[in-house]
């Protein structure tokens, strides 16, 4: 390892990849994968790639606000302490709440956590994994009697059936992915299942895929129970002296409707489908189900969790190498903030906030004057309250549920009739900053340290390698500044972040003797120094086993109060709400490639963007037809709960019916892009977590009188356009346009969005008024500033050639020649849009590639390195062989 290199984790995904970081001597920042880190062994994805394109200080929160104007540390941190204390003396402490985040350090979240449950006295602290994680946990909980993950990514390797459930993993969990690939490449006879109403990329190694009709996953499952019984494909020996309940369950299964037949109607599937991947369960002992959001996120997805484990208790498949069912964490500290009891339905280290005897542990441990004797209000019921009036004070931190939360149109009026908003972020601008009384600035990634805990309950470290700006600071302190200002100072007194972290694994070893699952009394005396060192493990850690554990329950003991691990009986529960006349297709939100969020990190990064600039909506060819929506045309998705307009793709990857728009756009980026203000409010009755799999919706072209895009060297405002969409490049903005009423001078109304007063510039322009087409070029000194395409259709020239003439210093004759064409001259170069973003390899290089004689993605690969990173663009690669060459490109 070179000198001055920091080992440090990833802060996206719940993967938890290791990196390597140094800064250079230009002040540039270096960011590879480490080698020796096991979840990762070295390899990352293309956002992980792209992490030091995301820290520069321009988006920045770096000083303390009250209501839009600096102020010190102590008149922030005041304001927050006297709100706090007001509100509980007058309303009472359920009258306070926070709502966090699992981006938050494990650190960060304890203190927030003890400060709420301990010492303000109530449980109304929350965390947007309650968004994405929540259903696993109350689904481990009832069948485990804890929220543990039972296996470890080694079981990718070691399984001989992996099942994909609701786990777009080539896009979500880009390193796992490539793990399967990798294991599958080696070793042909594994098989990989992929259920998923759409077809993503992870369905490209998929030697079966269910796309199964919305909702249904419990009948597809019960079914399998069923199936797996009648057939004698159990393990009576596991079930009978580890498990119980498995009666109950299997008649709840029959009274659904279990036959093959009755399942596949239900799913929309054929029989034939429906037992090849029964039979593929039952003939491979090694099965690992990898499930993640489109499991979770349903108002039944509790049910859903329990029916795959049932599954698996059936069978005997868990706890042993490749036989486990393995939820896949969204975030990289979902499950730190599980471990201190972030939800507001925890206690911290696994404590039971329902037990009494349990709470007066965590109390007088604490040395605490009282302690949360009830659950708190989940996300979206916190929010709700907020809108009511009965939360006075809402302090959020490192989150943006402006955003991320469904009906967020609601959200953002609870936030502004809230009489005490307090925000803590690393970022000065986002849709909820906005509605922030009091601003606080937080440490971000690289600034600030502590652990993180992935999917595999693996622990590392996150470590500092760059200095802390402004007058940042990091959130545990904050925590700990209110309280201390509040008369808690001595059970807040931390020296550092090692200090916390010892108080954290102190409580998790308090009358622990193998009744709670986390436990790390093994490291709760750690040294200072130890902490700085501390390498990646797996908890439990204890005395007994230094090193961690890899799996769990393969000794076939549970944290039930019998010890047994319990079936629970599950029935088929339809969505909470169905389409209908009005709303005809079912809406699906999830993440794309190379975005994360709400794009407050990734859309600082030119790789990351060029992939995907807009929000967009993909809509089955039959349904496109019957709407009269083409590709690249502009759409309104409506629900009951709001609107948002989005690009039109046209696929058949997604099901006749059936939409799907990603998540991560905001007023930040575009004029109406937030598909969450659509998404519908229902929860899981058991979990909380939110139906973002299933809302119905209507979807209606857009019919403006002009489309364009713009190019410019800095942000602008488009005043003109009703629909705006905005993406950083490589030295350029860019914006793609469209407006329902046409300028009556197109030179003025780009004058007045692209310059300012007095400003000398050279103007090249085109207009066409009949045909309305106008295009113009701003240079200054020879060097392109900014230029703007219109017409009366989407149909505009490829922007790629146009945006690489920014990296210019000074256009040359035949340059400014084809300038308003849009198109190269001769001997001009254009890449086509982007597809691999790890090297920047874009459509058309890729295609004179294959052309020139590269027939498999490998040697496509070879030729040009695109997709020998994190592989996440392979599919797209394979896309672009001719028909013919299909059966040769993966070779």
């Amino acid at each position: 390892m070179n000198p001055g290199t920091v080992r440090t984790t990833c802060p996206y995904c719940g993967v938890g990849c290791g990196l390597l970081a140094r800064v250079e001597p230009s002040g540039g920042v270096e960011v590879l994968g480490d080698p020796e880190h096991p979840a990762n062994f070295g390899r990352l994805c293309s956002k992980g790639a792209a992490l030091s394109e995301t820290l520069d200080l321009t988006t920045r929160l770096l000083y303390p606000e009250l209501r839009g104007v600096r102020v010190d540390w102590d008149a922030a941190l005041d304001t927050v302490a006297s709100g706090i204390r007001a509100a509980i003396d007058k309303y009472g402490p359920e009258s306070v709440a926070f709502y966090v985040s699992g981006q938050l350090l494990t650190e960060d979240y304890y203190v927030a956590n003890k400060l709420m449950k301990g010492f303000l006295g109530s449980a109304n602290i929350d965390t947007n994994s309650r968004l994405c994680m929540a259903s696993a946990v109350s689904g481990h909980k009832r069948a485990f009697g804890a929220d543990t993950v039972p296996g470890c990514y080694d079981d990718i390797e070691r399984a001989q059936l992996v099942v994909l459930a609701g786990s777009n993993a080539a896009w979500c969990h880009p390193v796992l992915y490539q793990r399967l690939v990798k294991a599958k490449r080696e070793h042909p006879e594994i098989r990989v299942v992929v259920i998923d109403p759409r077809r993503t990329a992870s369905a490209d190694i998929a030697d079966l895929h269910l796309a199964l009709r919305p909702g249904t996953d419990v009948a597809l499952f019960n079914g399998l129970l069923v199936w797996l019984h009648d057939c004698d494909e159990t393990h009576p020996l596991f079930v009978g002296e580890h498990t119980e309940g498995p009666e109950e369950a299997l008649a709840a299964a029959r009274a659904g409707g279990a036959d093959i037949e009755s399942v596949a109607a239900c799913c929309g599937l054929s029989a034939t489908q429906v037992l090849a991947f029964y039979d593929l369960f039952a003939r491979n002992e090694r099965v690992l189900t990898l499930f993640s959001q489109g499991v979770n996120q349903s108002s039944s997805g509790t049910d859903k969790v329990n029916a795959i484990i049932n599954c698996h208790l059936l069978t005997g498949r868990i706890g042993r190498p490749g036989m486990v069912p393995f939820s896949l964490t969204g975030q990289p500290n979902a499950m730190g903030g599980r471990e201190v009891g972030g939800l507001a339905n925890q206690l911290a280290a696994h404590f039971d906030l329902d037990h009494p005897a349990q709470r007066a542990l965590v109390q007088e441990f604490w040395k605490a004057p009282t302690i949360a004797t009830q659950p708190g209000l989940k996300a979206v019921e916190l929010f709700r309250a907020v809108e009511h009036g009965r939360i006075k004070v809402l302090w959020i931190i490192a989150t943006n549920p402006a955003v991320s939360l469904p009906d967020a149109g609601r959200v953002r009026r609870a936030l502004d009739k809230c009489e005490l908003v307090i925000v803590s972020d690393c970022v000065r601008h986002t849709d909820t900053t906005r509605f922030a009384h009091v601003l606080m600035p937080a440490l971000a990634w690289g600034e600030k340290e502590g652990t993180v805990t992935n999917s595999e309950r693996r622990i590392s470290r996150q470590r500092v390698f760059l200095p802390a700006p402004g007058e940042a600071r990091p959130d545990w302190w904050m925590l700990a500044e209110v309280a201390k200002r509040l008369g808690f100072g001595k059970a807040f007194d931390y020296a550092n972040t090692a200090a916390i972290f010892r108080e954290h694994a102190a409580l998790s070893g308090l009358y622990n003797d193998g009744t709670r699952a986390f436990d790390l009394s093994g490291i709760a005396a750690i040294s200072d120094e130890d902490y700085a060192t501390l390498a990646p493990v797996q908890w439990p850690v204890t005395k007994d086993n230094p090193k961690g554990t890899a799996r769990l329950f393969g000794d076939g003991e549970f944290f039930t109060l019998s010890g047994r691990a319990r079936f629970v009986a599950v029935v088929p529960c339809p969505p909470a709400y169905v389409p209908d006349a009005a709303y005809p297709f079912v809406l699906n939100t999830g993440r794309v490639r190379d975005h994360w969020h709400t794009l407050t990190r990734t859309g600082l990064s030119p790789r990351l963007t060029a992939h995907t600039i807009e929000p967009y909506i993909e809509i089955h060819p039959h349904d496109a037809a019957t709407l009269g929506l083409g590709e690249g045309t502009l759409a309104r998705i409506a629900s009951r709960w709001g609107s948002a307009l989005a690009r039109v793709r046209v696929t058949e990857s997604t099901r006749s019916g059936a939409v799907f728009s990603p998540m991560h756009w905001n007023d930040q980026f575009t004029s109406a892009g937030c598909i969450d203000a659509v998404v519908n409010p229902v929860t899981d009755p058991l979990s909380g977590e939110p139906e973002f799999k299933h809302t119905p919706v209507s979807v209606t072209p857009l019919a403006p009188a002009w489309y364009g895009f713009l190019l410019s060297r800095r942000k602008v405002t488009p005043d003109n356009a009703t629909y705006w969409a905005a993406a950083r490049g490589q030295s350029l903005w860019r914006y793609e346009l469209a407006g329902d009423e046409l300028p009556r001078d197109w030179a003025e109304a780009a004058r007045t969005v692209l310059c300012t007063r007095d400003e000398k510039v050279e103007w090249i322009e085109y207009f066409d008024k009949g045909a309305r087409r106008y295009r113009a070029a701003r240079l200054t000194q020879g060097k392109l500033e900014s230029c703007i395409f219109i017409g009366p259709d989407p149909w505009l020239p490829p922007r790629d050639w146009l945006a690489s003439l920014f990296l210019l210093d000074v256009l040359d004759a035949p340059t400014r020649v084809s300038l308003l064409t849009g198109i190269p001259h001769k001997g001009g170069v254009e890449i086509g849009r982007q597809v691999c973003a790890c090297f920047g390899v874009g459509e058309i290089a890729i295609r004179a590639a294959i052309a020139g004689g590269c027939a498999s993605v490998e040697a496509v690969g070879q030729h040009l390195k695109a997709g020998t990173n994190c592989g996440s663009c392979v599919p797209e690669i394979m896309a672009l062989f001719p028909a013919k060459d299909k059966a040769r490109k993966s070779a």
